[in-house]
């Protein structure tokens, strides 16, 4: 292929990965209906398609101090795209147990796989299922994944937990996207980097362009008053986009979003990250005051 043809096909693949996030980041073709999980003893919530058969189904762990409701546009988006998606509401306090949190989205998984949904027309695929998280979420859903075979894992913002998720991570033979911020990859509330260097099975480790792990988190009104936590429009819509073609291309096989898998792929507003490489340290920045003084002597 000439030099010439090769930039030509870059160029299409970069335009087709760029309309399919654009897209993925808006609502899908399907009315998306909500249930309660209480109903089967499992506190949480549960987002449908209006109708369907065999639907690929996932399980989403909150993260600390959150709950579904903070992740409430995230999960109907993902439903709107053809997933019935299913989120625990336990383990909500301050000191939280991310193994009983695991647990609960194993026990999540079993309810939506195995109980008619809806009016009893809605119904998921065995093979189509996929355990996800934000923040110790994202850990619990690792830690649940070693329990139990699944099509994928998806680790949105992942931080610490105990027992440690990279650990887990390091028997796990299934597929991984490992979403992070830009801003905070390498900070202390990030196992992003450590999780996909452990990672066994085929994974994928992207920061998100100008984000911050809380970035996701919807209606933290308290915590973005005293400056933490705040909700960012643009880390929201570039991670649902990211995380929806993923789920896509994994439980349903659709050679569409074959781009999302691709660690070759460009796809805008991401970073594709090398976990083995090297971490260059951050220069330290001297303020004006400190350098008024070395020069005073």
């Amino acid at each position: 292929m000439s030099a010439a043809n090769r930039s030509d096909t870059l160029l299409s693949v970069s335009v087709s990965v760029k309309s399919l996030l654009s897209a993925l980041s808006v609502r899908g073709p399907h009315r998306v209906l909500r249930g309660n999980l209480g109903i089967a003893g499992q506190p949480g919530v549960v987002y449908t398609p209006e109708s369907g058969s065999n639907l690929p189904a996932v399980a989403f762990a909150h993260g600390w101090l959150t709950s579904s409701e903070n992740y409430k546009s995230l999960l109907e988006h993902v439903a709107s795209w053809g997933f019935v998606v299913a989120a625990p509401d336990t383990e909500r306090g301050p000191i939280p147990s991310h193994l009983d949190l695991a647990s609960d989205l194993l026990t999540t998984l079993d309810i939506v796989s195995k109980v008619r949904l809806g009016d009893g027309t809605i119904s998921v695929h065995p093979d189509r299922l996929a355990l996800a998280g934000h923040g110790m979420g994202a850990g619990a859903a690792v830690i649940a994944a070693a329990q139990r075979r699944v099509a994928a894992v998806t680790a949105l913002f992942p931080a610490p937990t105990s027992p440690a998720a990279e650990n887990i991570a390091a028997d796990l033979d299934t597929p991984g996207l490992i979403l992070a911020g830009e801003l905070d990859l390498d900070s202390t509330n990030s196992n992003a980097r450590a999780l996909a260097t452990a990672w066994s099975g085929p994974s994928l480790l992207r920061t998100v362009d100008g984000a911050t792990h809380t970035g996701i988190i919807e209606g933290r009104r308290l915590f973005a008053a005293l400056g933490a936590g705040r909700y960012e429009h643009k880390t929201e819509k570039t991670t649902r986009a990211v995380l929806t073609g993923y789920l896509l291309h994994t439980l349903t096989a659709d050679k569409t979003y074959a781009p999302f898998t691709d660690p070759e792929s460009t796809i805008p507003h991401t970073t594709l990250v090398d976990p083995t490489a090297p971490v260059e340290e951050a220069t330290p920045k001297l303020s004006l005051g400190t350098v008024a003084k070395l020069i005073r002597g």
